[in-house]
């Protein structure tokens, strides 16, 4: 049943991107505060475009409603200007746990035929 309920809302803090500073030379490391808005427990995880670069601890896990995680995004060391960032994002994916369901990540949640939402959050390097 709680497959056919699409999930509800999350707020990201940041809302709209991460930013990194140069320099370049040394690993950074900046926190999202993921909130659960609504009213069901949802299973969320992070995906990344460039693996090398970028990292996400931790990758995964479950919110009740209300309920919020602060996120560690890291930036490893990269020669900037010579490598291509224009692409480069992280996406949070977020669906309802099913009913019943231990709280406890599991990627099966996001390959069945229930709703999974997805926000996209660019990342932004300064000179």
């Amino acid at each position: 049943m709680a497959q056919s309920i699409p999930p509800g809302d999350i707020i990201t803090q940041p809302n709209a991107k991460v930013v990194f500073n140069a320099p370049y030379d040394d690993k950074h490391t900046y926190h999202i505060k993921v909130i659960n808005t609504g009213g069901r427990r949802i299973g969320w995880a992070f995906k990344t475009t460039n693996m090398k670069r970028l990292g996400v601890d931790p990758p995964c896990g479950v919110l009740d409603p209300k309920e919020g995680v602060l996120v560690a995004v890291s930036c490893d060391a990269f020669a900037f200007g010579q490598e291509d960032t224009n692409n480069d994002r992280i996406t949070i994916e977020w669906t309802n746990t099913p009913d019943g369901a231990a709280k406890q990540f599991r990627r099966e949640w996001f390959q069945g035929d229930g709703m999974v939402r997805r926000k996209n959050l660019p990342i932004e390097y300064n000179p």
